[in-house]
């Protein structure tokens, strides 16, 4: 028996885009169900942050969440197990009020775990399935995990020592120690793919913000015999680095550019040499012409492959991970855990202003 699995989906991210929800569309439409079809796979399991707001829900993308990811589970007679994720909960300290189970009610064959962990068995292959983790379901929840006897734990974890985006390392949460009992530890949560020991961090299916950018993107399948867990890639990018140099540019240069997956891309032109100011203004004239959704330039006078500047500059683009890595290096006895929640709060309010 092979399962699929998926994780921090995000339905909804950067503030219900269009051009999102239409790259997370075509992840499905053309990767997620067809790869689903062809090996007949009729079980997925869902770790978490299946939609992106916590608050409400915005109606064109909830219909269109449906269409082509839902409906498309329910058509096939797919099994759908998702636990839910700190994105799905109206309160920071329960999982009472959440998104899944309040919009997906008319779905069968969908099992939704809000509270207490869950025991399933898929083929010879015993799991554990832990929701987001709060003062209210953590005492139930910890217990639950050190005495399963299952082979693999899944849910959607703040483990410390992994990374949550590139360079930024959790320092709170659970200890790795806890998971020593299971073969096989799956998590979302963080977005960066990560291993360490028998645990692995899943990450997102596609690009949602800078920090993502090359990363490894997609789901899993597992074999429930062999316990296998392999890759299905997302081929589809949506952020783009194109180096500039007009040294030996051309007008023909650029009316011979390459536009091939420019439309809606996020694109940041690394600019090495700018000699000419009407060759660079007709160069970014036209990504902008072929239907980028965003072009910044990036002067590249220093030395940013050696310096580390431009993975700096990759993690900035997203105002929250500025914010949260203030937090993390400042020296203070106030619990930076529930700062950086306070934030989150606050910045999803301030999207919607």
């Amino acid at each position: 028996m092979k399962i699929a699995i998926i994780t921090d989906m995000h339905l909804g991210v950067r503030g219900d885009s269009k051009i999102f929800l239409d790259h997370q569309e075509r992840f499905f439409n053309e990767i997620f169900f067809p790869y689903l079809d062809k090996h007949e796979i009729d079980t997925v399991l869902d770790l978490g942050d299946t939609f992106d707001r916590r608050k409400y829900i915005n109606y064109v993308t909830l219909g269109r969440a449906k269409k082509f990811f839902f409906d498309q589970l329910q058509s096939r007679g797919i099994e759908y197990h998702a636990v839910v994720g700190n994105h799905s909960v109206y309160y920071t300290n329960t999982n009472e009020v959440n998104s899944m189970d309040l919009l997906l009610q008319e779905y069968e064959n969908f099992n939704i775990y809000r509270d207490e962990p869950v025991e399933l068995t898929f083929g010879s292959t015993n799991v554990i399935m832990v929701p987001w983790i709060t003062k209210t379901n953590s005492e139930t929840s910890l217990e639950a995990i050190r005495n399963s006897n299952a082979h693999i734990c899944m849910g959607h974890f703040d483990i410390v020592g992994f990374e949550m985006l590139k360079g930024a390392i959790c320092d709170h949460g659970l200890s790795k120690e806890l998971f020593t009992s299971y073969e096989q530890v799956y998590s979302g949560h963080f977005h960066h793919p990560s291993e360490y020991g028998n645990i692995n961090y899943l990450g997102a299916p596609y690009e949602m913000t800078w920090s993502d950018y090359q990363g490894k993107r997609g789901f899993r399948v597992l074999d429930t015999e062999t316990r296998n867990l392999n890759w299905v890639l997302n081929p589809f990018a949506i952020y783009h680095k194109i180096d500039y140099d007009d040294k030996d540019m051309t007008i023909e240069d650029i009316a011979n550019l390459d536009m091939t997956n420019i439309k809606d891309a996020y694109i940041k032109v690394i600019v090495k040499n700018r000699t000419n100011p009407y060759i660079y203004d007709l160069f970014i004239n036209k990504l902008t012409d072929g239907g980028a959704a965003d072009v910044k330039s990036v002067d590249d006078s220093l030395d940013l492959e050696d310096s580390g500047v431009d993975d700096i500059l990759d993690e900035t683009k997203d105002t929250k991970d500025i914010l949260h890595d203030y937090v993390r290096s400042i020296d203070t006895k106030a619990d930076k855990v529930r700062i950086k929640e306070l934030i989150d709060e606050l910045y999803s309010e301030a999207q919607n202003i």
